[in-house]
């Protein structure tokens, strides 16, 4: 990479830094840093939505799918996809209604604050999971294409999307994801995409060269398909830095409409990513590490200033799921648990002072924790795994059946995550089962508790209004 493309990236992360800048100014009030004042129109709201769910895996993991598996690896972000499509028909306009800020709030008004403090440890752990594969992805990227030492690229990319978050929280988050979101779209669709396939001699040349799997859209293997769909797709529906985000909208027209295109961008997305890597396997047929495939793809067909284009659109994708994943993860301890348990009646300029404290504190250990680790990938499974099975089944029976009880809810959280757990230890770490075995058990255990031992004159906290 020559030094055109290198003053690219340096200049396009001084512009997210100033812009973040530019964001901090909106932040007057706890609102605005964590919800955005609740104020996003259509475009702002789809772009920072398509941002924060495409991340590192939805770009260099599909395009080394791609490498590997042909068409079929665009499960992982399909999914991804599918998941905020359900999210935004059947629950956009709830979520919407609802007067909280997280997930955990909303269990903990909905089924009590002991389900609300278990929700809120297991999702803020899987958030701030998430910005850590995000900052090693940055690191990584930076590190191969730059050659800039491990530890000072993940310093460069974490600092920076550390820096604009605490400044001005979910506006400045909002803000640099619009940039990203463009340089996202322009980097892979227009740029990418189409110079890929025109190095691998286009589609026919693909057919010819590549095995008869490569165009099998269940080449990658039922098996793997339906672990996407339990990991990914309903992952997505109770993810904190998701629902944060519908928040964000202005209406609740603009939620529901924004966040099903949100969701299709996202399956064209997944699309574009395996053909790129299609094409590598035909360009760069003997790739030692097929992590490297996005990377190696880009410095082969890319000439001098477009790759720094390029290498921008990918720190893109990881940065801004990075960002708001920061600000889920240290939403959930500032509100859900140093709020409610420590700090009941703080002043809301107190509040933002908090939420800023608290940012730093976790941005800090999720950047130390990308340099210890280096590779979280697993954890990251697994933190998916809990996250699905052990609160999909409270907050959509919470939301759709009024019957649902707290005690119900919080043992359906407690009982499946043992059984997500264990079924890991037991089957190893990517198996499928534990995951259906946790969803069923919280099913089961609301279901069965709810019916058979009612907790007797509960009030629902939160009332939500119909559809």
């Amino acid at each position: 990479m020559n030094t055109l493309d290198v003053m690219i990236i340096i200049a396009y992360l001084l512009l997210l830094v100033i812009v973040g800048i530019i964001g901090s100014r909106r932040a007057k009030t706890s609102e605005d840093y964590v919800l955005a004042g609740r104020n996003l129109g259509f475009f702002m709201y789809f772009g920072c939505l398509g941002a924060v769910i495409l991340g590192g895996a939805s770009t260099i993991g599909s395009t080394q799918l791609g490498y590997e598996f042909g068409i079929s690896g665009m499960w992982l972000v399909v999914m991804l996809g599918l998941g905020i499509m359900l999210l935004g028909i059947f629950l956009a306009k709830k979520i919407s209604n609802l007067s909280v800020m997280t997930v955990s709030e909303y269990l903990s008004k909905r089924f009590g604050v002991e389900s609300g403090l278990v929700s809120a440890v297991i999702a803020a752990t899987y958030a701030m999971m998430v910005s850590v594969t995000q900052v090693i992805g940055i690191g990584t990227i930076l590190n191969v294409l730059l050659g800039w030492n491990l530890t000072v690229s993940m310093l460069a990319g974490g600092g920076v999307v550390l820096f604009y978050t605490i400044l001005g929280g979910m506006w400045s988050v909002t803000m640099t994801d619009i940039v990203q979101f463009v340089i996202m779209t322009v980097g892979i669709f227009f740029i990418m995409l189409p110079l890929g396939l025109s190095k691998a001699g286009g589609w026919s040349n693909l057919e010819q060269q590549l095995p008869d799997t490569y165009f099998t859209f269940a080449g990658i293997g039922g098996h793997q398909i339906f672990q996407y769909f339990l990991l990914f797709a309903l992952g997505m529906v109770v993810a904190q830095d998701i629902w944060q985000r519908i928040l964000t909208a202005k209406t609740i027209k603009i939620a529901r409409a924004g966040t099903v295109a949100a969701g299709v961008y996202s399956v064209l997305y997944g699309i574009a990513v395996a053909i790129i890597g299609m094409c590598a396997f035909v360009i760069l047929p003997n790739l030692e590490d097929t992590q490297n495939t996005f990377a190696s793809m880009a410095v082969a067909i890319l000439p001098s200033g477009v790759l720094g284009l390029v290498i921008a659109a990918v720190a893109s994708a990881l940065m801004s799921t990075a960002s708001g994943t920061l600000l889920a993860s240290s939403t959930l301890v500032a509100n859900d648990i140093i709020k409610r348990f420590f700090y009941k009646d703080i002043t809301d300029n107190q509040y933002l002072k908090l939420s800023r404290i608290v940012t730093t504190i976790i941005g800090l250990l999720t950047i130390v924790c990308a340099l210890w680790i280096q590779d979280v990938l697993v954890a990251l499974d697994v933190a998916y795994a809990v996250l699905s099975g052990g609160i999909f089944a409270p907050v959509v029976l919470g939301l759709f059946w009024k019957k649902a009880t707290a005690r119900a809810a919080f043992y359906a959280i407690i009982t499946s995550t043992v059984v997500i757990l264990a079924g890991l230890a037991i089957e190893g770490l990517t198996s499928t089962t534990p995951i259906v075995y946790g969803i069923a058990v919280s099913f089961v255990v609301m279901i069965a508790v709810s019916i058979w031992a009612p907790n007797k004159g509960e009030k629902l906290e939160v009332h939500i209004k119909e559809m």
